[in-house]
C-alpha cells in the first residue's frame, strides 16, 4: 500500500476520545472516538461495497483503548466496545478528517432514516 499523506503526529487525548492527526504537509484534525468507531474501514462496518455500509448506532460514548502501528501505513485503533478489526490507513485518516462535516451529516441522516440514535 502507498500513500502521499504521512502523519507527523498521532495523539489520543487523556480522556482516550479524541484522536489528534497531523500530516506533513500542514493538515490537523480532530477526530473524536464516536466519529471514528461508525467510520471504521472493518468489513464489518464499511462491507465489501459501498452498498453494504453499515449505520453502527449507540457510539456515542466510546472510548479509544489503544493505538497499534500496523507496517508504515496504517495504525489500528482499539475501542472500549471490543471493536478492533479497523485498520486505519494514512489515507482513510485523513480522508475523514478533510470530509468529516459531510460524513457526519450523512450518519446522522442514515441514523434517522433507520429508527437509531447515538446513545
Amino acid at each position: 500500500m502507498t500513500t502521499d499523506i504521512w502523519p507527523s503526529e498521532i495523539r489520543l487525548d487523556p480522556a482516550k476520545t479524541v484522536l489528534t492527526v497531523a500530516f506533513e504537509n500542514g493538515d490537523r484534525f480532530q477526530l473524536p472516538a464516536e466519529y471514528l468507531r461508525i467510520e471504521s474501514p472493518s468489513a464489518e462496518v464499511q462491507g465489501h461495497a459501498a452498498s453494504q455500509k453499515v449505520t453502527v448506532g449507540g457510539k456515542k460514548n466510546v472510548k479509544i483503548t489503544g493505538l497499534e502501528p500496523v507496517g508504515n501505513y496504517a495504525v489500528r485503533i482499539l475501542f472500549d466496545d471490543g471493536h478492533d478489526t479497523g485498520l486505519y490507513s494514512w489515507d482513510w485518516l485523513h480522508e475523514l478528517g478533510r470530509d468529516h462535516n459531510k460524513k457526519w451529516a450523512a450518519y446522522l441522516n442514515a441514523l434517522g432514516a433507520q429508527g437509531l440514535t447515538r446513545e
